[in-house]
């Protein structure tokens, strides 16, 4: 089929791999521009941009699409099957939507229509759903409310992160548009019924509350593993908490309790396996602590 492909990030790349692996004609690639990152603020490109160079696939990058009437009308041109969508990160118009003989088809990294939205990954989780997966889904002008083509699930389980899942659901969903354009499935409608959305993150996010149950303090690294991050504070340090095991434990929410760094959360409490002090290196939580020992009866901040 004669397609498009639209993505950014690094969930998206493996789609377009398999796409081009399966001799489907890309007949151009839609991604964010390049933009300024890192500490030296240089200007990269993102992952399917990269990807799409390596394949030697045209790469088209506009700011926006909504108000650029030449960007629309240079994408009907392209005289498309279908166009493949992935967290790309604009919004498309009805005329772009219109456009493929096709339609355009979103791969979404939740069970529809559970978590529609930008942050479904971290919503399954954080949440404590005991299953996630992915929708392939016709895109209509609604925020993730299209017909659903496909679903397939996967469980979350105690280890489950939000790195783990993202790269189980990047493949997952590669695989699941290919068996969508092949035989493109009758689509159904989503439920009214059970409908919820998943915000997109902000850094501040990852603050640590420890007057929470251990377990949803759980759920939050293993959840924001490994944006935004999850962090408390000692004094006016902000310290990196990057993985935890739930542990028995009582005492004041925030309280270390022992050398193991066991801290006592709202109910229970978590030992912190991995962690990250300012202008340091990531590193087990047992090797700071050679290092750095954190004594019984310190208070972490909110």
């Amino acid at each position: 089929m004669r397609l498009a492909f639209m993505g950014s990030p690094d969930f998206s790349v493996p789609t377009l791999h398999a796409l081009h692996a399966a001799a489907h004609d890309i007949a151009a690639v839609y991604c964010q521009p390049p933009r300024p990152a890192g500490r030296g603020q240089a200007v990269r490109r993102c992952p399917v941009h990269v990807a799409a160079d390596a394949l030697g696939l045209p790469v088209h990058t506009p700011a926006r699409l909504r108000t650029d009437l030449a960007a629309q009308a240079a994408f009907a041109a392209l005289d498309l099957d279908g166009a493949v969508v992935v967290a790309y990160g604009l919004i498309l118009p009805q005329a772009m939507l219109d456009a493929p003989k096709h339609g355009c088809l979103n791969i979404h990294a939740s069970l529809l229509p559970r978590w529609r939205g930008a942050g479904p990954i971290q919503a399954a989780i954080l949440a404590g759903d005991t299953e996630t997966g992915v929708t392939i889904m016709r895109m209509e002008a609604g925020l993730d409310t299209g017909p659903m083509l496909l679903r397939e699930a996967v469980p979350i389980t105690a280890p489950t992160t939000a790195a783990t899942l993202h790269d189980l659901l990047a493949a997952l969903g590669a695989r699941m548009i290919l068996a969508a354009l092949d035989t493109f499935p009758a689509s159904v409608p989503q439920p009214e019924a059970g409908v919820t959305y998943a915000p997109k993150l902000s850094r501040d996010d990852g603050r640590i509350d420890w007057s929470q149950p251990a377990e949803a303090i759980d759920r939050r690294i293993r959840a924001f593993d490994p944006w935004p991050g999850t962090f408390t504070t000692l004094g006016t340090t902000v310290f990196k908490v990057l993985a935890a095991a739930r542990v028995d434990g009582r005492g004041p929410a925030g309280t270390v309790l022992d050398s193991d760094l066991t801290i006592a959360c709202g109910d229970g409490a978590i030992r912190p396996t991995r962690v990250q002090w300012p202008g340091r290196a990531a590193m087990d939580a047992a090797a700071f602590l050679r290092g750095h020992p954190i004594p019984p009866g310190t208070v972490f901040g909110a």
